[in-house]
C-alpha cells in the first residue's frame, strides 16, 4: 500500500530527513520519502505488518506527529498549527521590546542588579511558553541520538539563558574581582526565539503557496449531490453516495463522481447536454454528452442537465487519482534532494563541532578575560548555521513546478521525471492517437479511396509543439505504422525531419535502443498498448491522457487534454525549476559560508571589530529560509 500521510511540526531539513530515517528503519516499511515544504510522508508499506499507529507512535517518540485519522481535517490540524505560532511570535516580540527597554536601561528600574533580574523573569517566560517546543523537541532527538535545527536554537538560547544567569548572580565575585568586565544576555536569548518563530511564521504563509495548485484541485470536488429516490430529488452529501444510486446534475452543478449518463436533454438538443471537462482535459469546448457517455467528477455542465449513475466513488474517481499521483509526485525526492538530505544529517553535529571550536579558540588564545565574547561568537554560530534554507531550496521548487504542470493539464507522476526532462535531446513519437486525429465523419471502410487530408487532421498545435521542440535542440523522430504516403505527408504536416513508416512495437523499441546507444537522452510520446515497450525503456515516458489506461500507467509524464504543444512546455518548465533548484542551493551554501565565519569573529584576525551578534544571526537564518521559498514561488508566475 501507498499513502501521502501529513506530518505535524517539522521546521527544516534535518526535521524531515531524521522522520524519513526513522520511517525507513521501521519493519513493514518498503520506502518512505518525506517533504518539508509538502508537510507530508509518502509511504509504501505492508499493512500485513505494519499499522499507521505504529508510524504515529515512532514518530511521537522524536517529537513530531503523523495524521492518520481520515476524519481528521488536516487543513483544520494546520490552521490550529499557524494561530498558535502567530500567536507565540507575538508574544514573543512583546517580551522582546520589554527585555531591550529593560537590558539598554530605557526603563530605570534603579539598580543594575534589578534590571537583570527582571530581564531574566521575561527571558525565563519566554523560553517556557513560546520557546517550549524548542526544548522539548531536542531533548526527544538527543533520546534518539538525533538532532535538527531545534537543537541548535535549545543550545544557543540555553547557553545565553545560564551564562547570563550566574553573571546576574554571581557576576562581580567571578569576573569583577578578576578586574573583567561582565555583561548579561538575556536580550540575545529572546531575540533568537523571537526571530526564529517569525522566519517560521513567515515561511508557512509562503510555503501555502506552493500547495495550491493541490488545494484548487481539491476545491474542483463537490460537497453534495442531487440524489434520484422515485419521483424525488434529495440533496445529499457526497460522502453518502454509493456506487449504482442515480444522481441528477444540473447546469452549473459540479458533476458529484464519476459515472455512466443514462439520460441527458437541453435546449440546444433533446437527448444530450454538454459539460465543461476544460478543468480535467484541458480542452475549452463543452463536450456532448448522451445516454452511454462517461462523466467525470468536477466537472460542470454549460448546458442542459442530466441523469447519471454513479460508478467510481471517493478515492476511485479521476479526480482523486489525479490529486493523489500531484501529491505523490510533490512528495517525491529529485536525485539532488537525496544527497542534500544527507548533508542535513549530518550538518547540525558539524554546526555544533564548529560552534565548540570557536569557543575554544576564543578562549586559548584570549584568556579568561575573553570568555564571555567566546560564548557569544559560539552561541551567533549556532543561530546562523540553520540548515532550513538548504532543505527547502529543492523540495519548494519541485511542489511549484509540479503543481504549475498539473494547472496545465500536465501530470508528472515523479519529482525524477521533472528532473530528468531537461536532458532529453531526442523524442520519439507515435503518430495515429498521438500526433493525429482521426476524421470522425469518414467512413472508415471506405478510407482508403479519400485523400490523406480528409482521413485523420492533426492535434492542436501540433506542428508549432514538433518545431518548438527542435529548435530547442531536440531531435524529433515519428514512428508509424502507416504505408510510406501516409507517414511521409503526415511528418511534413508536423514539420517533423525523421519519421519511420510500417513499423512494430518492436520497432520503436529498437529505434529507442538506438538513440541511446548514440548517447542520447530519450523521451518516447504514446498512446498506446503498442507504444508501452518503447516507453518502459525510454528515459522519460510521456503518455497521452486519453490513450489506453496500460500506455498512462508505463508513463512517467501524462497529458491530459489532446493540445500537443503541452511537451515544450513541460521541457521549458523541467528547465527552469531545476535552474531553479541549483539556484536556491547556490545561495543557501553561499550564506553559510559567508555567514559563519562572520558570526565566528573571524573578521577580528585582519582587525576589525565587527562580528554577526546572536541577534542579528536569528534575523539573517530567518530570511534565508523565507527567501527561498519566495524565489521558488516565481515559477508560478514566470512566462
Amino acid at each position: 500500500m501507498k499513502q501521502t500521510i501529513p506530518v505535524i511540526g517539522m521546521a527544516c531539513a534535518s526535521c524531515s530527513a531524521n522522520i524519513e530515517r526513522k520511517l525507513n528503519e521501521l519493519d513493514g516499511i518498503n520506502e518512505a520519502s518525506v517533504s518539508l515544504p509538502g508537510r507530508s510522508a509518502l509511504v509504501d508499506y505492508d499493512p500485513e505488518k505494519i499499522s499507521l499507529e505504529k508510524m504515529k507512535s515512532e514518530i511521537n517518540g522524536i517529537g513530531y506527529d503523523l495524521v492518520i485519522d481520515k476524519q481528521t481535517s488536516v487543513e483544520e490540524v494546520e490552521k490550529r498549527a499557524y494561530t498558535l505560532l502567530k500567536r507565540k511570535t507575538l508574544l514573543s516580540w512583546v517580551f522582546s521590546v520589554a527585555v531591550m527597554c529593560v537590558s539598554m536601561q530605557w526603563i530605570n528600574l534603579g539598580s543594575r542588579d534589578i534590571s537583570n533580574q527582571v530581564s531574566l523573569l521575561i527571558a525565563l517566560a519566554n523560553m517556557l511558553y513560546c520557546g517550549r517546543q524548542f526544548y522539548v523537541t531536542s531533548w526527544k532527538q538527543l533520546l534518539h541520538g538525533t538532532a535538527n535545527m531545534d537543537t541548535l536554537v535549545a543550545l544557543s538560547t540555553g547557553i545565553a539563558f545560564l551564562f547570563s544567569t550566574f553573571n546576574t548572580f554571581w557576576g562581580d565575585a567571578v569576573w569583577a574581582s578578576r578586574g573583567i568586565v561582565w555583561h548579561t544576555y538575556f536580550d540575545a536569548s529572546v531575540m533568537i526565539i523571537t526571530f526564529v518563530l517569525t522566519g517560521r511564521l513567515m515561511e508557512e504563509k509562503a510555503k501555502d503557496g506552493t500547495a495550491s495548485s493541490i488545494r484548487q484541485m481539491m476545491g474542483m470536488a463537490p460537497k453534495t449531490a442531487h440524489i434520484v429516490d422515485g419521483d424525488k430529488i434529495e440533496e445529499v452529501p457526497i460522502s453518502t453516495i454509493e456506487v449504482g444510486d442515480v444522481l441528477e446534475v444540473r447546469p452549473g452543478e459540479k458533476v458529484p463522481v464519476d459515472g455512466e449518463v443514462i439520460s441527458a436533454e437541453s435546449f440546444m438538443t433533446p437527448d444530450a447536454a454538454y459539460v465543461d471537462e476544460s478543468m480535467i482535459t484541458g480542452e475549452p469546448t463543452p463536450a456532448e454528452k448522451k445516454k452511454g457517455s462517461k462523466v467525470l467528477a468536477g466537472t460542470i455542465p454549460s448546458q442542459g442537465k442530466f441523469r447519471m449513475k454513479a460508478r467510481q466513488i471517493g478515492e476511485d474517481t479521476a479526480l482523486a487519482h489525479i490529486i493523489r499521483m500531484v501529491q505523490e509526485a510533490q512528495g517525491s525526492k529529485a536525485p539532488v534532494q537525496r544527497i542534500v538530505d544527507k548533508a542535513a544529517l549530518i550538518f547540525v553535529p558539524v554546526v555544533a563541532c564548529i560552534a565548540l571550536i570557536t569557543f575554544l579558540l576564543w578562549w586559548i588564545i584570549g584568556g579568561n578575560a575573553y570568555l564571555p565574547q567566546a560564548i557569544i561568537s559560539a552561541v551567533a554560530v549556532l543561530v546562523i548555521a540553520c540548515p532550513c534554507a538548504m532543505g527547502l531550496a529543492t523540495p519548494t521548487a519541485l511542489m511549484v513546478g509540479i503543481g504549475r504542470a498539473a494547472q496545465r493539464q500536465i501530470l508528472i507522476k515523479d519529482a525524477a521525471a521533472l528532473e530528468s526532462l531537461r536532458k532529453v535531446n531526442a523524442l520519439v513519437t507515435d503518430k495515429t492517437g498521438t500526433l493525429t486525429i482521426p476524421n470522425k465523419d469518414v467512413d472508415f471502410t471506405k478510407a482508403d479511396n479519400l485523400p490523406l487530408e480528409s482521413r485523420e487532421h492533426l492535434k492542436p498545435n501540433a506542428r508549432q509543439a514538433m518545431e518548438a521542440l527542435q529548435k530547442s535542440g531536440i531531435e524529433v523522430y515519428m514512428m508509424s505504422g502507416d504505408k510510406e504516403e501516409a507517414a511521409h505527408y503526415w511528418a511534413e504536416k508536423a514539420g517533423i525531419k525523421h519519421y519511420h513508416s510500417k513499423v512494430m512495437p518492436q520497432d520503436k523499441e529498437n529505434l529507442v535502443k538506438d538513440l541511446q546507444s548514440k548517447g542520447k537522452f530519450v523521451a518516447m510520446v504514446g498512446d498506446g498498448i503498442n507504444d508501452t515497450q518503447a516507453l518502459a525503456l525510454a528515459d522519460v515516458s510521456i503518455a497521452i491522457g486519453k490513450g489506453t489506461d496500460v500506455a498512462m500507467d508505463v508513463a512517467q509524464i501524462t497529458l491530459m487534454g489532446d493540445d500537443l504543444s503541452a511537451i515544450p512546455e513541460a521541457v521549458r518548465l523541467s528547465r527552469h525549476t531545476v535552474h531553479m533548484i541549483w539556484e536556491n542551493l547556490f545561495w543557501a551554501f553561499i550564506y553559510n559560508i559567508v555567514c559563519i565565519p562572520l558570526a565566528a569573529g573571524l573578521l577580528y584576525v585582519f582587525g576589525i571589530d565587527w562580528q554577526i551578534t546572536p541577534s542579528w544571526a536569528s534575523a539573517l537564518m530567518a530570511f534565508s529560509s523565507v527567501s527561498v521559498v519566495l524565489n521558488s514561488l516565481r515559477l508560478r508566475w514566470s512566462k
